[in-house]
């Protein structure tokens, strides 16, 4: 699917794939209808209604299948965006045990990163542009700051292990959410949903050819059906693309002054 389809607010989204799958049906049942003549007719009507379930149960699994993988991404991306909030709020409390300026320095870095995170990093995740080719400079620099802390305590020797763990911790779910990013419903995937579809379709059309306003309104439902499905999975099919994408709420919670 292009990039200018997911980017759209979701209303337009949904005229663009209600219209379509419309027009689609409508070409189907023109198409149907012509061909509905004479021995053409009778072949038609040969065909068993008992042929609309299985087709409508395989659509369902297709769009099933499909919504699985859609689901568990955006799940996913949740859990590692949390992870990482939690992770950097680690960091920034158990910052407090040392002293001001070494507490101050180490703020500073994790508020740095959140705000690059928050402004750069997740419009390239939303075009799909982010990757994993370079450290994030200024978390780097809180490891090397944290390691580099002189602990005068037993409990200080312990925070700066924690704080050490939770930068790790960090790092890696933000590696993960930038995987992540990459993921979307493959082309071959949304062909064999439209194909299904489009199958079940000609079966109404055909079942019903004799009876113009049933074939209408069994196409129509079918369609609605269809269209819906497709939406649903269209609008999350990019975690972080879209106007219901993921945002950066929970890094934003570890500095409010960012959001504000």
């Amino acid at each position: 699917m292009s990039d200018w389809l997911h980017n759209l607010p979701v209303l337009w989204m949904g005229l663009v794939v209600f219209g379509f799958t419309y027009l689609v049906t409508a070409g189907i049942y023109l198409a149907v209808t012509v061909f509905a003549v004479g021995e053409r007719a009778r072949s038609f009507k040969a065909i068993s209604p008992g042929l609309l379930p299985p087709l409508g149960i395989i659509f369902a699994l297709f769009v099933a299948f499909t919504a699985s993988q859609v689901w568990t991404d955006t799940e996913k991306a949740k859990a590692e965006i949390d992870r990482e909030a939690s992770a950097l709020r680690t960091v920034v409390i158990l910052a407090t045990t040392f002293p001001r300026e070494a507490e101050a320095q180490l703020r500073g870095l994790i508020r740095r990163y959140i705000a690059d995170a928050a402004t750069q990093e997740w419009a390239m995740m939303a075009n799909r542009t982010a990757n994993l080719r370079a450290i994030p400079g200024v978390l780097a620099e809180a490891m090397q700051a944290t390691l580099a802390l002189t602990a005068s305590s037993e409990g200080q020797k312990t925070a700066q292990r924690q704080m050490a763990t939770a930068l790790e911790t960090a790092l890696d779910a933000r590696r993960q959410r930038i995987i992540i990013s990459q993921s979307q419903v493959n082309l071959l995937k949304w062909l064999c949903l439209f194909m299904q579809a489009v199958c079940t379709l000609v079966a109404i059309a055909m079942v019903h050819s004799d009876n113009r306003l049933a074939s209408i309104i069994a196409m129509g439902i079918f369609a609605t059906g269809i269209a819906a499905s497709m939406l649903l999975i269209l609008a999350h099919d990019r975690p972080f693309t879209g106007e219901i994408s993921i945002r950066p709420d929970p890094l934003l919670q570890v500095m409010p002054e960012i959001g504000s």
